[in-house]
């Protein structure tokens, strides 16, 4: 506790050997951390700059890209600095801050994952009413939902838990997550339930729509043609991916919270790793080797790159 300005501090203490390894932990996350940038910005630059990708379904992904910088810009620089720290230490609202940044961006993730699916089944199912559905206007009003809504949700959690009294300053982890709730020294059952029914609305029912919305497009492309069978698996299976691959992400912050005490340190790290490491690069792999019409401009960039 810091008396003259009043500040507390936690104390990160999920780092392991943090003053043995510091360079080589230092070296490798800077790296993840500028390829994550480039490979993420490179997708994005081109679907702004290319007509032929102003759609709503390569709209959402840029959306969905530009959340996976933003997510991890709230990490990695703290991390680069507690590496090269003596103390690797956090005042309780900047890890309010960062616990708000966190869990708002991974639940729009969720959101943005459902809009995706449902402009899938839209395409796909009903294509004759495609452009009279997906309209500009529409388009924005769901980037903003999908933003807007988590934001909303995760802010009365953080001011629920701004004035609640600390009797613990040590956080078992990296970065602040929902551990953060066992630095508290009571409980709160309000704020408990309200996690509960956040939890639902921002991630339950867009799992439970994404699903519902897969099936359908499953049995009705069962029932046509081989160039529809094609279509919508060439369009779906990269969004697939990719939620199979957050909500890998979400299950290893739920057994890293829930389970913590009964890891050990190294194994609590590399699943911390897990879960800000892969999904951000996993993410512009999957959309740029996977979407024909993004990987066909990669192609172009790279031919383009190699010719100068």
């Amino acid at each position: 506790m810091d008396d003259e300005l009043n500040i507390t501090y936690i104390t990160l203490d999920g780092h392991v050997e943090v003053h043995k390894y510091r360079y080589l932990y230092f070296v490798i996350m800077l790296t993840v951390y500028i390829l994550i940038i480039c490979c993420n910005f490179t997708i994005v630059c081109l679907i702004w700059i290319h007509n032929n990708l102003h759609e709503p379904m390569y709209i959402f992904i840029a959306a969905l890209l530009i959340n996976s910088v933003v997510s991890t810009s709230n990490i990695y620089p703290k991390l680069l600095i507690d590496f090269m720290s003596e103390k690797q230490i956090i005042s309780y609202s900047t890890c309010l801050f960062q616990f708000f940044l966190f869990y708002s961006l991974g639940s729009s993730e969720f959101l943005l994952l459902a809009v995706m699916a449902y402009d899938r089944y839209v395409s796909i199912c009903k294509p004759l009413q495609y452009p009279t559905i997906m309209t500009k206007t529409t388009v924005s009003i769901f980037l903003c939902l999908a933003w807007l809504v988590p934001a909303c949700h995760i802010a009365v959690l953080v001011i629920m838990s701004v004035d609640m009294k600390l009797c613990n300053l040590t956080l078992r982890g990296i970065f602040c997550n929902n551990s953060i709730y066992n630095l508290h020294c009571v409980s709160s059952r309000v704020r408990s339930i309200f996690g509960v029914i956040t939890v639902i609305i921002t991630a339950l029912f867009p799992l439970l729509f994404i699903l519902f919305t897969y099936t359908r497009i499953l049995i009705i492309t069962y029932r046509s043609c081989r160039n529809v069978r094609k279509k919508a698996a060439q369009t779906c299976l990269p969004h697939l991916l990719v939620l199979i691959s957050f909500s890998c992400l979400c299950a290893y912050d739920i057994i890293i919270v829930r389970l913590g005490s009964e890891f050990p340190k190294t194994a609590r790290l590399i699943m911390t790793l897990q879960m800000i490491l892969y999904h951000p690069l996993f993410n512009p792999i999957i959309y740029g080797l996977k979407m024909k019409e993004i990987s066909k401009h990669l192609k172009k960039l790279f031919c383009q790159t190699k010719a100068m």
